[in-house]
């Protein structure tokens, strides 16, 4: 398994320990093993890792069908998971309508809040005025007893079942672009229409997300299925790299989220 790091970038060697500990586990003890929530980007490399093991399999699930962040379920091929090896809690917020609005970035700075790490949250959802978040189950005690204000607004959690989840589906509008290199500075600004120095200063404030996680150096190298997100113009995801053009640029088929 040694020559797995080479395929990924350096700052994700630590995960793929990580899944590898896990891995092992279920290979000596033969039981299953269940991760916490994880980004499309960590469900790759785990579907990479368990892919190049024999009697193990893995499978995904955040608590519908379309949630983007998933635990994986690392297990033996004997055993037949169920949705409740999931471990998943859903909540549905209530709170005063009529007086106040909420936001995914409220809501989760408030749960952030709580001291629990970002991983033990699953996806929060939105429809209109209704809003919904995913937990580890194991959490929900402590999350329902501590959580009664998101800012200054009064609220209560109602735990429902996971059938009663929001199922909201992603949609990416596609287009082409050509952008010089796959620097992150590059891909940004063509991406969006903005100066190279611009998406160069944006980067380098921390306002540039790759996978989920701040990069803030425009000599970052992009790659095929990348998503980035910037603050202020949402989500761009590297769909499918052609290759270059007559001028040397490099072709590239990219979707936003709608």
């Amino acid at each position: 398994m040694e020559g797995i790091y080479q395929h990924f970038r350096g700052e994700e060697h630590a995960f793929i320990d990580q899944i590898l500990e896990i891995t092992m586990q279920v290979t000596d003890e033969y039981t299953p093993k269940l991760t916490d929530f994880l980004d499309p980007r960590q469900r790759f490399i785990v579907q990479t890792i368990v892919g190049s093991y024999e009697n193990i399999e893995v499978k995904f699930f955040g608590g519908t069908p379309v949630t983007e962040r998933k635990r994986a379920l690392i297990y033996p091929d004997y055993y037949t998971p169920t949705i409740d090896d999931f471990n998943i809690a859903l909540f549905h917020i209530r709170y005063p309508v009529k007086f106040t609005t909420l936001s995914h970035q409220k809501i989760l700075g408030t749960l952030m809040s709580l001291g629990i790490k970002r991983e033990i949250f699953g996806d929060i959802v939105n429809l209109e005025e209704e809003w919904q978040f995913f937990v580890d189950s194991e959490m929900e005690n402590y999350v329902s007893s501590q959580l009664d204000k998101i800012g200054k607004v009064n609220i209560t959690l109602e735990k429902l079942p996971l059938d009663a989840a929001l199922q909201i589906e992603p949609v990416w509008e596609e287009t082409m672009i050509t952008a010089p290199s796959l620097r992150l500075d590059s891909v940004v600004a063509n991406a969006l229409h903005l100066s190279r120095q611009k998406a160069k200063q944006m980067i380098q404030a921390g306002l540039v997300k790759v996978n989920w996680k701040v990069v803030e150096n425009p000599d970052f190298d992009c790659e095929e299925a990348d998503i980035l997100s910037v603050r202020g113009y949402g989500r761009i995801k590297l769909l499918y790299i052609h290759g270059r053009t007559r001028k040397d640029k490099i072709r590239m088929d990219i979707g936003f989220l709608k």
